[in-house]
């Protein structure tokens, strides 16, 4: 029997598919989402629909609303018996907080702070929270492992979510909560945001705008597709595990200028890039170990960047034609 399970961030990028992937294995999925207007709303109701088409009629609920909207959480809490939290929704881009530390921390930590209320009240029995590889800031450690004191964030969107990994697990220790915080590395995929590197690669090609080509294409990031992450959110949805923190990577670091290239041939033209300096709020490098979460969740990441991103051309042009 398929479980009833709440996903924050639902009509989002990786929220939709998580979404997805969950009622069609058979479980019941209830989704939360704000659409905040951080980019496109229209993006984001278009995969709430293709969700609905691709799910059995009845498995997917949408909810519109806000995780700082205590009440309704309450509400939702109260209405369904859930057995596991998906908890996705957040502000993300780590260079836009920059300056808006106030409403990131009011969005990520605060609404974070109702879930994790609402589920130890109701005694939910698994909480899975998406964290980021920013946690990890300029640190010397590669590749990137869990271990890592992950203390000296670079920018408030990753302070807010590392404080909300800490958060997990005061909630574990005081509550009894299963808490566990997947650390998401450069995700991309067919529904990507528009302000991601892939979907604007193929936008500077397609459409001739200008993109931002930082340290001149010498960055390494582990371009991780989003099957392979919903592949460990799925994993650690069935496999409750105390308190854990997990890298969620391919463990293949890219250089930026390699990624280029590919999304170019895709598209079958030029980018128009703009070479400038690396921000301080960037690394130069990500990198996942992967060990941890291949031993705790039998994770294990499937699709390379070539086959990757033929997929988010896929979905690119269609959108676009």
């Amino acid at each position: 029997m398929g479980k009833t399970i709440l996903v924050t961030g639902a009509a989002g990028f990786i929220g939709s598919h998580t979404a997805e992937r969950l009622a069609r294995r058979g479980d019941t999925v209830i989704g939360l989402d704000a659409f905040d207007d951080y980019y496109d709303v229209g993006q984001k109701r278009d995969n709430v629909a293709a969700v609905r088409a691709a799910v059995p009629a009845g498995s997917f609920e949408l909810v519109e609303g806000d995780i700082r909207d205590r009440e309704l959480v309450d509400r939702l809490f109260e209405q369904h018996r859930f057995d596991a939290v998906v908890h996705l929704a957040a502000l993300a881009n780590v260079r836009y907080s920059i300056g808006k530390t106030l409403r990131y921390y009011d969005v990520n930590v605060t609404g974070t702070i109702h879930l994790l209320e609402a589920a130890t009240a109701h005694e939910v029995g698994n909480f899975v929270f998406a964290s980021t590889s920013s946690v990890y800031g300029e640190t010397r450690t590669l590749p990137f492992v869990e271990t890592d004191p992950a203390d000296r964030s670079l920018a408030p969107y990753p302070a807010s979510k590392r404080a909300c990994e800490v958060l997990g697990h005061s909630y574990h220790e005081n509550h009894g909560l299963n808490f566990t915080a997947l650390r998401f590395f450069t995700v991309y995929g067919p529904r990507n945001r528009p302000d991601m590197m892939a979907f604007m690669l193929l936008q500077s090609v397609t459409e001739g705008r200008p993109i931002k080509l930082f340290g001149g294409g010498q960055l390494k990031r582990d371009w991780t597709f989003v099957a392979d992450i919903t592949s460990g959110i799925e994993a650690a949805v069935d496999r409750p595990l105390g308190y854990e923190v997990l890298n969620l990577g391919r463990g293949e670091p890219v250089l930026l200028a390699d990624f280029v290239q590919t999304a170019e041939r895709l598209a079958g033209g030029k980018a128009n890039l703009e070479n400038v300096p690396r921000p301080s709020s960037d690394i130069p490098e990500t990198y996942a170990n992967i060990d941890k979460a291949r031993r705790l969740l039998g994770y294990e990441p499937k699709t390379s960047v070539a086959e990757g991103m033929e997929q988010v051309w896929a979905w690119y042009s269609a959108r676009t034609s």
